[in-house]
């Protein structure tokens, strides 16, 4: 075949030219238009295949398709039907268009493009809409996975597959051009993103407009990811929107529906007592491709590596008195504890030992199989179980996964990290979403350490229990809660309830409560709201609240599988096809009635690549229809970088919060053994002399990283006071002196 147009690296015509992506954020949701340009420059016709990841929680309820002059909006039909009409259309000769959702993951979707002529041209259009994730500083998150990596498939679990067709982001042969628009009742202070940004520009004087864009340039190594700030971010809001006029009331779409934001705030006296118990039980991807480079600026600090360091601070923050257990998983799994142990010195130390040799050196990354071990082992009296999961999300199986950690729900709490770029969104929020806990995505110049260690401080918090909502709404109104129960609640973070609001009357004040009890005391977060619709939010909140019911039909089917659940899809279907929201049971097809004269010839099919990563030995494949097909890939282990200062310092610290003078200690002070010994009083021992200093030594160079180490300071502190030490004024002197440092002693919590 002679190589025209477009190209992957195997020297195949690509049809897709480029990608446009248009984000409309309104405060906290989303509105996301891609359009996808195609051009057939070979002398045939084509049929194109392009497999690509949307945000696991996205809504997508809007297909269109232009070829010349014709604008053709697809419709939403029961899957299987839907494949045959295309299959029927293409078989015609005729123009069609079928945009899917994988069976086995709701992060992955396949657009075919079937029946473009020789130099016919056609551009796709597809909506979404999402709720923006809230993180630990206050910043709404938009990532937009311009990255796919492909998925590994367990043996005997579920669903067939297609190969995605994944090259370097440097042979990617299509552009991207995204921007973005900003709006909120409050001013937004800033915009940052992993990507190359044009500066931030101001619609109006007030700052509550905003638009940015991607600069050019951008290479397709990295998912786009926007961190929007506004000024006093945390404030509760709600948004009632209007039914559909055509829609029949008493329905989702007929009826009114409420969007209910809640930002609970906890008294500091509460925030600052911590549970000294738990069961803590760290799960951590060991498969080839945690071999990866943690981001593309830094190819030395592999996922695997940056895993050890953050690992190494975990260990040393646990409180005295509570359990824990590491695991690793690949193609198989081990721990280093036949079961949970109670957190000593030598409990620690001998996991220290292992963890600092752990490789990705187990193969694929089979989940499902660790997680049964965990959830197979007895519960620890009074000791809460806590799950921490570290993963490149690189999962085929995403859905039995999620189901697992649903039908362990009670037994404990799950807290989920998606390390570098493509890690499956669906995955990293579904664990922490099913298991009441939190979940955090690493990527770019992230540092794994500190969203970690912030996870850690939601896990030592008080637990919120007897969490309900109540509603004073005016006579002849009534709500019917759409949303899942709020389960756990953590400080700064968002509840989100939505409710089908059935019924009028002529006043318009409500109000929705959470009450919650938290340390013995009840307490409530309330907000207030009228029944006016809010305008010009189209049908975004109905969606929202489609997607919910959705997912939670689709669980319920998969809860009673091996019975009829012919009733549950209908109910899906039905729902789906209403809000025109895609569920795994529906896609969205459009047919070309009005192209004239059928396509001549027989199709040639072209698969468009997606940026994807190389990684150590791992399998590749997507869930699909067509026979799944294995490849592997290779990479070389870089050499491991010198150790950060922080982290010999941490490495040094005993179980129960102290250091000991010694020559190790001093080296990483900058001191020698001579110096810190002639510096230390008198009436002091050296285990406290020692451990004042690492504080003011933390406190005055390492203050940037305060959120890494600030629980084993408080930790060494605690440890500090509990010795009765006299002189500690004299030793916060003497340590500031000797250092070079002005730290005051209250800074030390001493």
């Amino acid at each position: 075949m002679v190589g025209c147009g477009l190209l992957t690296a195997k020297k195949n015509p690509v049809p897709l030219k480029s990608v446009e992506v248009e984000l409309q954020v309104k405060d906290h949701v989303a509105t996301v238009i891609s359009t996808l340009n195609y051009q057939n420059k070979e002398d045939k016709p084509i049929e194109a295949l392009f497999v690509f990841p949307l945000p696991g929680d996205a809504a997508v309820c809007h297909f269109s398709a232009d070829i010349g002059q014709t604008h053709i909006v697809a419709e939403l039909k029961e899957k299987q039907q839907a494949r045959e009409e295309y299959d029927d259309a293409l078989s015609s000769g005729q123009q069609a268009f079928l945009l899917e959702e994988s069976e086995q993951s709701p992060d992955i979707f396949s657009l075919s493009v079937g029946s473009l002529p020789p130099g016919e041209s056609a551009s796709i259009m597809l909506q979404y809409v999402i709720e923006l994730a809230v993180e630990a500083d206050g910043a709404l998150r938009f990532c937009l996975p311009a990255v796919l990596n492909p998925r590994y498939h367990p043996q005997g679990s579920e669903g067939p597959g297609v190969p995605v067709s994944s090259v370097p982001a440097s042979e990617i042969p299509y552009s991207l051009s995204f921007s973005a628009r900003v709006s909120s009742p409050r001013p937004v202070s800033k915009v940052e993103s992993s990507c190359s940004l044009e500066p931030l520009h101001y619609l109006n004087t007030d700052h509550t407009e905003a638009a940015v864009k991607l600069a050019a340039g951008h290479k397709f190594d990295r998912d786009v990811e926007l961190l929007i700030y506004y000024k006093d971010a945390h404030q509760p809001s709600a948004v009632v929107e209007a039914g559909q006029d055509s829609a029949q009331p008493g329905t989702l779409m007929g009826d009114p529906v409420v969007m209910v934001s809640l930002y609970p705030e906890f008294p500091e006296s509460v925030m600052s007592k911590r549970a000294s118990c738990g069961e803590f039980v760290f799960l951590l991807d060991r498969s080839g491709s945690m071999q990866c480079p943690t981001n593309n600026r830094n190819q030395q600090e592999t996922r695997i590596s940056s895993a050890r360091d953050t690992l190494l601070l975990l260990l040393k923050s646990l409180p005295m008195g509570c359990y824990f257990n590491i695991y690793g998983f690949g193609s198989s799994y081990d721990h280093i504890f036949p079961q949970s142990v109670e957190y000593s010195e030598k409990s620690m130390e001998e996991a220290l030992k292992k963890v600092e040799v752990m490789q990705a050196d187990l193969g694929g990354t089979e989940i499902l199989q660790p997680l049964q071990h965990i959830y197979s082992q007895p519960c620890i009296s009074n000791q809460p179980r806590q799950l921490f999961v570290f993963t490149d999300g690189e999962v085929g199986n995403t859905k039995e996964v999620l189901d697992l950690v649903r039908k362990n729900a009670g037994s404990h709490r799950c807290f989920s990290f998606g390390i570098g770029e493509g890690a499956s969104s669906a995955l990293i929020n579904g664990l922490a979403q099913e298991g009441r806990g939190h979940a955090q995505f690493i990527t770019g110049s992230d540092r794994m350490q500190a969203k970690v260690m912030q996870s850690l401080k939601f896990a030592l918090q008080l637990v919120v229990k007897d969490i309900s909502v109540t509603w004073d709404l005016p006579k002849g109104v009534s709500a019917t809660v759409l949303s899942p129960p709020i389960t756990t609640i953590f400080q700064g973070q968002r509840s989100l309830v939505y409710a089908q609001l059935c019924g009028k009357s002529s006043q318009t004040d409500c109000s929705v409560t959470v009450n919650y009890t938290l340390g013995d005391h009840p307490y409530e977060s309330k907000k207030l709201f009228n029944l006016n619709p809010a305008k010009d939010t189209g049908f975004t909140v109905h969606r929202l609240a489609a997607r919910i019911l959705i997912r939670s039909l689709e669980s319920e089917e998969r809860k009673n599988r091996g019975k009829s659940n012919e009733d549950m899809k209908r109910k899906v279907v039905e729902l789906s096809v209403q809000s025109g929201v895609s569920s795994h049971h529906t896609a969205f097809i459009a047919v070309n009635k009005d192209n004239g004269d059928a396509v001549q010839g027989p199709l040639v099919c072209r698969n468009v690549p997606t940026p994807g990563k190389s990684s150590s030995r791992r399998m590749c494949c997507m869930p699909r229809r067509s026979p799944a097909r294995v490849f592997y890939l290779e990479a070389a282990v870089p050499e491991q970088p010198r150790r950060d200062p922080l982290l010999q310092l941490v490495s040094l610290q005993k179980a129960s919060g102290c250091w000991l003078l010694d020559t190790a200690l001093a080296s990483v002070l900058g001191k020698t053994s001579e110096e810190v010994e002639k510096s230390k009083p008198a009436e002091v021992s050296s285990e406290v002399w020692a451990t004042i200093l690492a504080l003011i030594w933390l406190h005055g160079f390492k203050m940037d990283a305060k959120d890494e180490w600030e629980l084993l300071a408080v930790k060494a502190a605690s440890w500090v006071q509990a010795q009765n030490a006299p002189c500690v004024k004299d030793c916060v002197d003497a340590s500031n002196a000797l250092l070079g440092c002005r730290v005051h002693k209250e800074a030390l919590g001493l």
